[in-house]
């Protein structure tokens, strides 16, 4: 068996780290954006960007390195109040984390690194800085004179400024050469250290040797920082948190004894004198120094601020698949073991009988921790869509602003990346077709910003996903008149609105007037439809003129086990989801009405239900004349929608294992999935909303092209 590479785990690591370090970016960027972020949410994004340099500095990635300097550049004038970062500026960051992920990305798949769009971003960004930027000089050959070397870094001057604090420290900082290798400055450091409070800063010169003698990397000099203000050691320790393990720190106080070598990172462990300098690379995280997304550069609101640290194992998503599908066999065993001592005539009193309970609850705790597992929040999803809408609205020159809620919410992890391409479909089908133009904004007494709401919520043991806009709805007679253009409808066809909203789904349907980047090739709404329902989910809309429309995702938790309530129709043993089951009732004299030939309506406490029979739904036989002293489950949909189904038997209630159906069957509509019971019967899992719907569709009058289409 072939060994495994360290630094490719380690080069691994670093990867997964930069993609919370852009999570942190992202969220600092929104957060500037809203409000222009305090001093706290801009040191929250540099040390974003610097973290990264770092660590792409340790693996050579010098095109990654030379980009996030120079970004980084931009954000510590910034940070530092030599620029104020207004609307425009704020964009061009957005635009900037865009291409540093594009970069992180490249550099992980050994892609081709997009330059061209980098110089034109890192242009943009040097024309912020103005006079206050760092000319990039090229090099040139020049004749060598000799001059003498100033270290002034234009920091305060100890003795002009008020008299000393209530603690005095003498700060002895010494660079190793591989701190200059990872990317980190000792001048950012210093002007941290003078954030603090009145300082002397004294540049030590006696190791530098003939230039003759000079390699580039060498770490030759040291610096004497005398520091006066009311804070602590560990403020102090903090600001060094990025080079732990990359220099020699003594730290000494007035006030306490000297400490010798002081780890910044671990202050309670012993001197570091015996041992040799070391770059430390954590096991999970990326090899940079202690980088943390999270940390605000001002030491005492980290203090405040910082949660309490928790232990966290990366694990290979094939191994938590595995896991999974284990658990799915371990919960089939059990369903089987149970049916058979149930079969078997023992007392439900037995040692048997009570170990049978006992492994059921255990076999349930087990399914739900390993779901647990699998679930993620949605928030790096969302800020996916971020992106999205800001390369869409530049696109077609509309202002449009992303509003998210409810990114926490967890979801499972296959579920998060197969709705990457459907999310970004409405995306910009709201960017380009929902919203109007700047002019028609105006015109109708809107902002001139159009807003594009995500949102993610729980309802009903499922998760909605919404996208809706502000723009001008549906306008439902061009939609039903390009319909009946292609030959989809009827020309005097009698539809209603949710009708006709659902027209956009037909593959091919376009409403838009020419072909563009975004739209106009008939791609899209199909695409969104077919992915969702593959999920096992499915998608709506809701659309008001002059208002804006929302399509809206219901989705399943997992796609692994769900608790489902057993039936039998016409011959054949079904599974419906459990927690859309409300009630079961029988149906009587009293309680059931006919609205029309075929159509029946079962009265449940004073309200009217329609009624639908599950087997010639389904297809399995046809209608039957009476349905008294039928069983009728009683279903309500994420969106507090009821319906009746009519079933011919409730078998029992138990947690199955969803198995997905090959993409060489036929989706029939209602059928979610499968599953294997008990006693090794493949049972199907059904979506009663889908089978509903597709009911009520049928009793509508389309053409037979449409009906073709829509089943």
């Amino acid at each position: 068996m072939p060994e495994l590479d360290p630094m490719a785990e380690i080069r691994a690591s670093f990867f997964i780290e930069c993609e919370e370090l852009l999570e942190a970016l992202q969220d600092g960027l929104e957060t500037m954006a809203e409000d222009s972020g305090d001093l706290e949410t801009i040191n929250v994004v540099f040390r974003a960007v610097h973290s990264i340099k770092g660590g792409a500095g340790a693996f050579g990635l010098e095109a990654l390195v030379r980009f996030a300097h120079r970004y980084e550049t931009v954000l510590d004038a910034v940070r530092s109040h030599v620029m104020v970062a207004d609307g425009d500026a704020i964009k061009l960051f957005f635009r900037a984390a865009d291409h540093l992920s594009d970069l992180v990305r490249e550099s992980r798949d050994n892609g081709v690194l997009p330059e061209a769009e980098g110089n034109a971003i890192l242009t943009q960004l040097d024309a912020l800085l103005g006079d206050n930027g760092v000319e990039e000089v090229e090099e040139t050959e020049i004749d060598f004179q000799p001059m003498g070397l100033a270290l002034d870094l234009g920091l305060p001057d100890l003795d002009a400024l008020p008299p000393a604090g209530p603690a005095e420290f003498t700060i002895h900082f010494t660079p190793q050469p591989e701190l200059y290798e990872t990317g980190n400055e000792p001048f950012m450091i210093l002007r941290n250290l003078a954030e603090l409070g009145p300082c002397e800063v004294t540049c030590t010169t006696e190791n530098v040797p003939l230039l003759r003698d000079c390699v580039s990397n060498g770490g030759y000099l040291a610096w004497t920082v005398k520091l006066c203000a009311d804070i602590s050691q560990d403020d102090i320790i903090a600001v060094f948190d990025f080079v732990e393990g990359l220099c020699d720190l003594t730290i000494e106080s007035m006030q306490s004894a000297p400490s010798s070598k002081v780890s910044p990172a671990l202050p309670d462990l012993p001197p570091l004198q015996d041992e040799p300098p070391r770059q430390i690379v954590p096991e999970a995280p990326a090899p940079m120094p202690a980088a943390r997304s999270d940390t605000p550069a001002t030491p005492k609101a980290k203090a405040a601020t910082q949660p309490a640290a928790k232990a966290v194992v990366r694990v290979d998503l094939d191994r938590i698949e595995r896991l999974v599908n284990l658990v799915g066999e371990l919960v089939i065993n059990q369903a089987m073991l149970s049916q058979s001592l149930e079969s078997s005539g023992l007392s439900p009193h037995s040692d048997s009988m009570n170990g049978l309970e006992e492994f059921q609850r255990l076999t349930r705790d087990i399914q739900d921790s390993v779901m647990m597992i699998r679930a993620q929040p949605v928030k790096s999803l969302f800020q996916r869509m971020s992106r999205i809408v800001r390369e869409c609205s530049a696109a077609v020159r509309k202002d449009v602003r992303l509003v998210t809620e409810g990114d926490t919410t967890e979801v499972d992890k296959t579920v998060i990346e197969r709705l990457s391409d459907p999310l970004t479909h409405m995306i910009r089908n709201a960017v380009d077709h929902g919203l109007e133009t700047t002019e028609d904004r105006r015109a109708a007494g809107k902002p001139e910003q159009g807003v594009v709401k995500l949102t993610a919520a729980h309802r009903s043991g499922r998760v909605i996903i919404e996208v809706s806009d502000d723009g001008g709805g549906i306008n439902r007679p061009k939609v039903q008149q390009i319909a009946a253009k292609k030959g989809l409808i009827a020309a005097d066809a009698n539809l209603s609105d949710v009708e006709i909203d659902n027209l956009l789904f037909l593959p091919g349907f376009s409403t838009a007037t020419e072909v563009s980047n975004l739209s106009g090739r008939g791609v899209g709404m199909d695409v969104v439809r077919n992915a969702i329902q593959s999920l096992g989910g499915r998608i709506t809309i809701t659309s008001s003129p002059g208002t804006g429309t929302t399509f809206s995702i219901s989705l399943p938790l997992t796609l692994a086990v769900l608790d489902g309530m057993v039936v039998h129709v016409a011959g054949e043993t079904m599974v419906l989801p459990l927690n859309l089951v409300i009630e079961t009732l029988t149906i009587d004299h009293d309680n059931l009405e006919q609205t029309r030939p075929g159509m029946n309506v079962v009265r449940v406490r004073g309200e009217f239900v329609s009624l639908f029979d599950l087997g010639v739904e389904l297809g399995y036989r046809s209608a039957q004349e009476s349905y008294l002293d039928s069983v009728v489950l009683l279903i309500a949909d994420e969106a507090g929608s009821r319906a009746a189904l009519i079933v011919d038997e409730i078998q029992d209630q138990r947690q199955v294992v969803i198995k997905g159906l090959d993409e060489s069957f036929y989706r029939a509509p209602g059928i979610a999935a499968a599953t294997i019971l008990g006693d090794g019967q493949i049972a199907l899992i059904l979506d009663p909303a889908d089978i509903i719907a597709q009911a009520q569709s049928n009793a509508s009058v389309l053409s037979p092209k449409l009906m073709e289409m829509t089943q």
